[in-house]
């Protein structure tokens, strides 16, 4: 009674307050705002490299779980929040995108086995008995502690969609020179066929990401020929992307011995350190073909019994030479493991004895993507091909979104979404 009493007045307050302008105008990111939380994975049940997007009116469900290096046990909460194309707060209440209580107790959790870090791992299914969504577009999950929203653990990024529109799209090689070695083109049409869109200028915004990061996404991107009920984007600069480079990768499913990349494994008590092997600029290289996961990772150790909680986590080096530092920008190590985020907890630091870049991230065992970002001071945009070059020829994964606002509309729906990788081997 005392719980359903506290969710009911969590619900009650959540549905009755105003929004301010910071609220609508604030963008959610996937970040982790407290040090102790580590590996926020959130996926389709049963597929550990899928993106977090599910249909509407499915049997898909999304995981969230993450694990807590706190000793003690937390009352940990989350809401879900409606957001625009952009993620910003969509300007409606929660209970007309949700069905069921909009402020829940995480209550599934488990504790480490045999392992030096010890750490609880919480999980959840979206939908659950508690709530179930009833709009297409972008949502947040928010994880905070103790019922208080103002002490935000995380957010998390997914998406519900409601397919309406068809997308046809090609990776080609860009027609103009300057880019033709080096960049990829993402031409595409939407088929509408059973859904009017009397203004497609104004209706629709359509979104490309780039494996699923959201820092280099295309944008306000407007149909070129409109013919019946087809769309056609194809543009010869505005579509393209950097193709980058293939990932870097390094193994730690085992701590028992070795893998590819790996050049030592020591246990100091009482942790485990793995010092991978130093690496090298890659930016004028010759384009080499390796199969990556483009930029994620599975969490995994061979040598247990279950992944999410035999897993132990280990403290991994990284290195990169470099004569002198830069004075202009700083590098750091990138990709999933860094939440695709550029923050102090991946920036490297430079060692003026060895002349080298160096970073220690505390790692759950498993098997990694990564690579060097540079952020140059005065852009802050992240730079991956500085260190790592850009070939047309890289095996990228391409997402295209098609979200739709009518005129009398409050928010927007993803009524379209695909996905099409730039190679087919």
């Amino acid at each position: 009674m005392w719980k359903f009493a506290t969710l009911f007045f969590l619900f009650i307050f959540s549905v009755g307050k105003c929004k301010s302008e910071d609220d609508i105008n604030f963008v959610y990111k996937n970040k982790i705002y407290k040090k102790d939380i580590k590996t926020v994975l959130l996926y389709k049940q049963g597929w550990e490299l899928s993106y977090p997007i599910i249909n509407l009116n499915s049997d898909e469900v999304l995981k969230l779980s993450f694990d807590d290096l706190d000793s003690t046990i937390n009352n940990f909460f989350y809401t879900i929040i409606h957001c625009n194309s952009d993620w910003t707060e969509s300007n409606i209440m929660p209970f007309d995108y949700i069905e069921g209580f909009n402020d829940n107790p995480i209550n599934d959790y488990d504790f480490s086995i045999n392992t030096t870090f010890k750490y609880s791992h919480y999980y959840l299914t979206i939908p659950n008995n508690d709530i179930r969504l009833k709009l297409s577009g972008n949502y947040v999950i928010k994880v905070y502690q103790d019922y208080n929203q103002d002490s935000v653990v995380f957010t998390k990024r997914f998406s519900i969609l409601d397919q309406q529109v068809n997308i046809n799209a090609v990776v080609k090689k860009p027609i103009i020179i300057e880019y033709s070695n080096t960049s990829q083109e993402i031409d595409f049409s939407i088929i509408h066929n059973s859904f009017p869109i009397d203004d497609p200028y104004n209706n629709l915004k359509v979104i490309i990401r780039q494996n699923n990061r959201f820092d280099n996404s295309i944008k306000n991107l407007k149909p070129l020929f409109v013919k019946d009920n087809l769309l056609i984007y194809d543009y010869d600069e505005d579509n393209l992307f950097t193709g980058g480079n293939e990932f870097r990768d390094f193994d730690i499913k085992t701590l028992r011995y070795k893998t590819q990349h790996v050049n030592a494994i020591q246990f100091i008590d009482p942790f485990y350190h793995v010092e991978m092997a130093t690496d090298n600029k890659r930016t004028f290289s010759r384009y080499f073909y390796h199969k990556d996961l483009n930029g994620r990772y599975i969490i995994k150790n061979v040598d247990g019994h279950g992944d999410e909680l035999d897993a132990d986590y280990v403290y991994v080096y990284f290195t990169l030479p470099f004569d002198q530092p830069f004075i202009d920008g700083n590098l750091y190590v990138f990709g999933q493991l860094s939440n695709w985020n550029c923050t102090k907890q991946n920036q490297m630091a430079y060692n003026y004895e060895r002349k080298m870049y160096e970073l220690r991230m505390l790692l759950k065992q498993g098997y990694y993507d990564y690579e060097y970002a540079f952020v140059k001071t005065v852009t802050n945009k992240i730079d991956d091909t500085f260190i790592e070059g850009s070939h047309f020829e890289t095996e990228n994964d391409y997402s295209i979104s098609v979200y739709y606002r009518d005129f009398g509309s409050d928010y927007d729906r993803l009524i379209g979404y695909s996905i099409i990788n730039s190679v087919v081997r």
